[in-house]
């Protein structure tokens, strides 16, 4: 059988394919988003505390910025930045505290439908083309089971990594250290707030950007020949610390800065930013240091500022 290495770290064979499979539901996946949501909207009304919401933003937006965005997906998973190991360390391990799954598992869920979304067609799974209600439940609650699929073929610094494979084994084990510290400092509000409904939100609103982010919204990339194109959702800019300027990632994916024009804001990227100036950062990668992609069509000649500019509808 002829093996096809995808993007990142995905192996396919020459029977694999992303249109090929059923969507189950996932008992262990929805039974822990399905309680954190319950906890959260039965107890959070009548456990509010004004230090009880203060927690669930600090909380959030550490775990968001530092733990998913700048963590798992653009050193983890792009490589698009070099730190010290326990620099990466720390930012991993914030964005197991998110609740959507462990490092690894992030990985496979990431590259397996970055490698569908690159391919002529794909599973309406791996593109969010069901409607609101139907695509929340698939995403939330339920797992894609290929007939074929394809291999992850792990880097041995990850696959090795003893400490990655603690937090996969553990990662919905981890908030309880937390969830007693709350207690013990605020009492049960605390904990609902900054455990329950800190998760219920985060990894609700990760499938709300992913929704829209794959339906509409403003394109300036066209990746030709791909079955999924990525949208900027402006609105969600702040709140998804730079994660729902998603056309520009399609575009550029191993870049570490999403917010590309004036006005599109990149907490993320400037995180990055504030690392390198500590020394805690380098090798950064942005569109200009990325390899040109044929298939890379730009729609919109509009000049980018510190980004490629567009020269006969191609990038320069």
């Amino acid at each position: 059988m002829k093996l096809v290495r995808g993007p990142e770290r995905v192996v396919a064979g020459s029977d694999t394919s992303p249109l090929d499979g059923r969507v189950r539901w996932s008992p262990k996946k929805s039974l822990w988003i399905g309680a954190m949501t319950i906890i959260a909207l039965a107890v959070a009304p009548i456990s509010f505390s004004w230090s009880a919401v203060a927690l669930f933003v600090v909380t959030s937006a550490v775990t968001l910025c530092f733990g998913h965005s700048v963590g798992m997906h653009r050193r983890l998973i792009h490589r698009s930045f070099q730190c010290p190991l326990w620099l990466e360390y720390l930012c991993i391990y914030l964005g197991t505290l998110v609740g959507m799954a462990g490092p690894l598992g992030m990985i496979r869920l990431h590259d397996f439908r970055d490698w569908a979304q690159r391919q002529q067609a794909c599973h309406d799974f791996f593109c969010h083309r069901k409607p609101f209600l139907h695509d929340g439940w698939w995403q939330l609650h339920c797992e894609l089971r290929l007939a074929h699929s394809p291999a992850l073929d792990l880097e041995p610094r990850l696959r090795d990594d003893r400490f990655y494979a603690f937090l996969e084994r553990t990662w919905m084990w981890q908030q309880l250290p937390w969830a007693l510290a709350f207690f013990a400092l605020g009492g049960i509000g605390w904990v609902v707030w900054g455990i329950c409904t800190r998760v219920a939100v985060c990894v609700t609103g990760h499938w709300l950007v992913g929704h829209f982010a794959h339906r509409e919204g403003d394109q300036r990339w066209v990746v030709e020949g791909a079955a999924a194109q990525g949208y900027n959702i402006g609105i969600a800019g702040l709140i998804s610390m730079g994660e729902s300027w998603h056309n520009n990632h399609h575009a550029f994916p191993g870049s570490a800065r999403l917010g590309l024009l004036p006005g599109e804001i990149d907490l993320g990227w400037q995180l990055i930013k504030a690392f390198e100036r500590f020394g805690l950062a380098s090798a950064i990668v942005t569109p200009e240091t990325l390899p040109f992609r044929q298939e890379l069509r730009c729609v919109v000649p509009e000049p980018f500022v510190r980004a490629p500019t567009c020269v006969a509808g191609r990038p320069t």
